[in-house]
């Protein structure tokens, strides 16, 4: 597609289809780590008590002078001296009195005195007969505390503090036990088993990967009958290293071996191995062999393995301690070193193979690659049946014709196709998905949602109609451009406009004719939009760089320059900082230099198309600005100087009003599509 923001080349890198869901293994307990939590909890808690307690002996304190009133009152039961404080207990069941025992607090030795001879030898002179009266029979001197006590009591919050911290963290991580050491459950495996069951995915839901479903086949097939191997002297593989772009199916590989070997299957990804602490990587490593030896035979599954399994020593290394390294210094003893175990089969997943380091791809521990490439037209054929199988196709709907115009597309894209052609029927009340459905939801998928009501002035909009115009001529003129298949001005995603082409066939290297008409068909919108509005714009940005784009490959790595010859020219993807430099400086300039001329070459190419078939264009760009979608034979038509005779969507608004049953207006705040010649881009026809 070339369009003015977008392009058909620019593939979204989507994730492998996740795992089913899956139970954790149930031997290996997990920390429990709601214990500290409990543990703040209670500490929270008895601060709360402590603050409270403090606040209510603050309420019940008196003075003593109300000590007097309440003697006088007759109201004290008794009173018991202490060092810092005099506890006053009442009677009870005495009127207007709320607290049973209150506190006299003492401030110094003189004041303790003072209030010890008031009570007992001076006595207390009631105001009402002059005389003074004692009450040593209610006061009683609480004995010191001994040393020992006292040692005890301010010794007791750190005893309990060392206490709890032993059995909370060091008990707890002792019992937890195995390949932590004092770690406990820091260095346990967090690994998953997955059985047939959990998965309910088998080798007969993977299409269009047969390929890599065989050499898995024959991985299933060893473990399930291992003699018929052993018979010739073979051996089981070590390991089996799934390669691939994001989701080509490596995952669902993984889930269908799950699903067809009878077993254990121990799931994990590679970021579950490397943690806060260091040596843990290596010891949930360990771990993991560990059980998976106990379980033998059985299939151990490393997603995402380049997490951990990167080239070490690649010159960004601090120089420290690297837990990533250590990590992987594990994975390959455990893979091939002196204690092997040939029961065990290591299945990894990656798409990023360059980085790997060359030690674990060797073999002997990966003993076999399986590159899992994008389908071609047959496997998206069969990845599409596949899906289409749980939802309901109407009996016109052509996947073969949705296979041929989704080139480049993953199984994570072609499910998603489906898929939202699926929504894209609930949501129109059709019985059926038809073929309207999955041609809008692979333009969904691939460049955006249609902004059917964006306002546009009308100006751009008239360049947009020109901008692709001038695509759509020179792709149906230059016979070795990918053929045309539809043609619109409606936004999509980014693009206010776009030239969809329908690829005959999968193209697995570029040639040079393709190349140079390719970049002709890009060059075309820009011109044809200047021609028209005497400006240009910045519309032709995603033209120019893929046509840039083209240019430096032809010129850096595939030798197509006469002047550079057959050499390559590309930096080294190996190489080890940023700053590597595979030319000269004056290379550089002969670089940019061809790279200038090609371009300029195929725009004044396209310049001098357009001007010879400037009447096809303004026929085209008038037709989009009528009919906003045309389809190939619709320019087929215009370029052979027919007029089309399809409704406008003016002609279908009013159609559709027609037929509907009459109603009460609408009120004003109704968010509908706009009416028939507003300045609103309207509903495609198509």
């Amino acid at each position: 597609m070339k369009d003015r923001y977008n392009n058909e080349n620019n593939d979204d890198a989507r994730n492998d289809e996740q795992g089913p869901d899956k139970t954790p293994n149930a031997p290996p307990p997990k920390p429990n780590r709601g214990m500290f939590g409990w543990f703040i909890i209670i500490a929270v808690c008895i601060g709360l008590v402590i603050m409270m307690q403090g606040k209510n002996d603050s309420k019940d304190e008196i003075n003593v002078g109300e000590l007097k009133s309440h003697l006088l009152s007759n109201h004290v039961d008794k009173i018991l001296g202490k060092p810092d404080r005099f506890e006053i207990k009442l009677k009870k069941d005495l009127p207007n009195i709320e607290k049973e025992t209150v506190y006299l607090q003492v401030t110094s030795d003189a004041f303790r005195k003072s209030v010890v001879d008031l009570i007992v030898v001076k006595g207390i002179t009631d105001p009402k007969t002059g005389e003074p009266k004692t009450y040593g029979s209610l006061y009683k001197e609480d004995p010191p505390p001994s040393m020992f006590f006292i040692v005890m009591i301010q010794a007791l919050p750190w005893i309990l503090f060392f206490v709890i911290i032993w059995f909370f963290l060091i008990r707890g991580l002792r019992g937890a036990g195995g390949g932590g050491g004092m770690l406990g459950n820091f260095g346990r495996s967090k690994h998953k088993i997955v059985s047939k069951e959990m998965t309910n995915v088998t080798l007969g839901d993977v299409a269009g990967v047969e390929e890599a479903k065989e050499e898995v086949g024959e991985i299933i097939e060893f473990l399930k009958n291992p003699k018929k191997f052993q018979r010739l002297g073979g051996r089981i593989p070590r390991g089996v290293l799934l390669i691939g772009q994001p989701g080509c199916g490596k995952t669902l590989l993984a889930k269908a071996v799950a699903g067809e070997a009878e077993v254990p299957f121990f799931s994990i990804s590679g970021s579950d191995f490397v943690e806060m602490f260091v040596g843990v990587g290596a010891s949930r490593v360990r771990d993991l062999f560990k059980q998976a030896k106990d379980n033998s035979p059985c299939i151990i599954f490393l997603d995402e393995i380049d997490a951990v399994g990167r080239r070490r020593g690649s010159g960004f290394s601090s120089g420290g301690h690297d837990e990533r390294e250590q990590t992987l210094n594990a994975i390959l003893v455990e893979m091939d070193g002196f204690e092997t175990n040939d029961q065990v089969i290591v299945v990894a997943a990656t798409n990023r193979s360059d980085v790997l380091d060359p030690a674990l791809t060797r073999p002997g521990r990966f003993d076999r690659q399986i590159n899992v490439n994008l389908p071609d037209v047959k496997g998206r054929f069969e990845i599409l049946e596949v899906h289409a199988k749980r939802v309901k196709m109407s009996p016109d709907v052509d996947l073969e014709k949705v296979a041929r115009g989704t080139p480049m597309f993953s199984g994570a894209d072609l499910a998603a196709v489906i898929n939202e052609a699926a929504i894209l029927a609930t949501m129109s009340s059709k019985d059926f998905v038809e073929q309207g459905d999955l041609e809008e939801a692979r333009d969904k998928v691939k460049f955006g949602r249609a902004f059917k009501s964006r306002r546009i002035d009308e100006d751009e909009r008239v360049g947009t109609a020109y901008h692709e115009a001038g695509h759509a001529v020179l792709q149906v003129l230059l016979e070795h451009a990918d053929p045309l298949h539809k043609v619109t001005i409606i936004p999509r995603g980014q693009a206010l406009g776009a030239t969809f082409s329908l690829p005959e066939k999968d193209r697995l290297g570029f040639g040079r004719k393709y190349i140079l008409h390719t970049m002709r068909v890009l060059c075309g919108g820009r011109i044809a939009e200047e021609r028209k509005t005497g400006d240009v714009t910045s519309g032709a940005a995603m033209d120019i760089r893929m046509a840039t784009g083209y240019a430096r490959h032809m010129i850096l790595e595939w030798g197509m320059s006469e002047r550079l010859g057959f050499v390559d020219y590309s930096p080294n993807e190996n190489r080890e900082t940023i700053f590597d430099k595979t030319y000269s400086e004056d290379t550089a300039r002969v670089v940019d230099e061809e790279v200038k001329a090609l371009i300029s070459q195929a725009y004044d190419d396209a310049n001098k198309l357009i001007e010879e078939n400037w009447d096809k264009v303004v026929a085209i760009a008038e037709a989009l600005l009528k009919y906003e979608t045309l389809s190939s034979d619709d320019v087929d038509k215009l370029m052979k100087g027919e007029s089309l005779d399809k409704p406008t969507v003016s002609d279908l608004l009013d159609a559709e009003a027609a037929k509907a049953p009459a109603s009460p207006p609408a009120p004003s705040t109704d968010n509908h599509e706009p009416e028939a010649g507003s300045d609103g881009m309207m509903p495609s026809p198509a």
